[in-house]
């Protein structure tokens, strides 16, 4: 039994198409799979290894083979080995994935895969959508506003993509190491952020630019004052003259470098980091073992109408449906 927080893994082999698609379901999606080649040749081998926000998998399927599912959810990366597939998004052109472009997949798109090569063996990396938006605002140092928009594909033969590949590829060959290092919750945890945050240096997207870019120049020691009891303490009764005290400048001041710096008021910041922490104890939290308001209530939200306006607004669905899929 694995420890709790620890790499969990799981392997695959069939020459049945319905116990494939099963077995890609149980970890990925429900999807049309389709033998387009020899169908003596069919046999799926299917490695997964869960690592909690990341779900990094190798698949191939001995025949050529097409497939389709509707809008993932997640993001989804795809890395092949050997072989080649091509993969339509939504109403876009065609991409072709080689061993020299890896595929990245929109969550809001419908996917089809029109040809998958006989001799196709690839990584496939299933990503949770909130857990990558939430570690670009990590590495911005800001909230986003705009879910980026990604390229349908990315060079893995150099860089930054070769040196996120070849991680996501060792992930799976740690499940032939006895007592390995992903067995260890602590070691599961930094790999999980580090393929995060690697993605994100290594996939093409609207904020690519600005994570690249130099370093922005320290925030004054006004505003980090104010930002650092904010994280520490959210949910104390705060306005806008008692953040000003905390500051130890006047009102004015505080608000015109809150939003030179952070790019939001000192009163926004403060419910920016309410939300996330509502929305991080509700994605963590059972079914039943507690309710919306309860969690709203702990972290300093007292109208709950407003509450939940908010918080539609930042996140794209409503508190009770992200309490309901945790």
């Amino acid at each position: 039994m694995e420890e709790d927080g620890a790499a969990e893994f799981s392997t695959y082999v069939t020459r049945s198409v319905e116990e494939s698609r099963a077995a890609i379901a149980v970890h990925y999606y429900d999807l049309r799979l389709e033998v387009a080649g020899a169908a003596a040749d069919f046999s799926t081998t299917l490695s997964v290894v869960d690592l909690g926000a990341l779900t990094v998998g190798e698949v191939s399927f001995g025949t050529e083979i097409r497939m389709g599912f509707g809008e993932p959810g997640f993001y989804h990366v795809g890395v092949p080995l050997d072989g080649y597939c091509t993969v339509q998004q939504g109403h876009g052109e065609p991409v072709l994935g080689t061993t020299r472009r890896g595929l990245f997949f929109d969550p809001e798109q419908q996917i089809r895969v029109d040809t998958w090569s006989a001799d196709a063996r690839v990584v496939t990396v299933k990503i949770d959508k909130a857990a990558l938006l939430h570690q670009l605002e990590v590495l911005l140092g800001r909230p986003v506003r705009r879910t980026p928009s990604f390229a349908p594909d990315f060079d893995i033969t150099r860089g930054p993509g070769r040196s996120w590949a070849q991680l996501a590829l060792w992930s799976l060959l740690e499940r032939d190491a006895s007592h390995g290092l992903l067995r260890s919750p602590l070691i599961c945890g930094r790999l999980e952020q580090t393929l995060l945050e690697g993605v994100l240096l290594a996939a093409d997207h609207s904020y690519r630019e600005q994570l690249t870019a130099p370093a922005p120049p320290m925030r004054p020691a006004a505003v980090k004052r104010v930002m650092d009891v904010v994280r520490e303490r959210p949910a104390e009764p705060y306005d806008a003259a008692h953040l000003a005290a905390i500051a130890q400048v006047s009102l004015r001041s505080l608000q015109e470098a809150f939003r030179k710096h952070v790019g939001m008021s000192p009163m926004a910041y403060v419910n920016e980091v309410r939300l996330q922490r509502v929305r991080g104890q509700l994605r963590a939290s059972v079914p039943g073992s507690t309710t919306v308001a309860h969690v709203a209530y702990q972290w300093g939200f007292a109208h709950l109408g407003r509450f939940a306006r908010r918080y539609r607004e930042r996140f794209g669905e409503s508190p009770s449906q992200t309490l309901r899929a945790a």
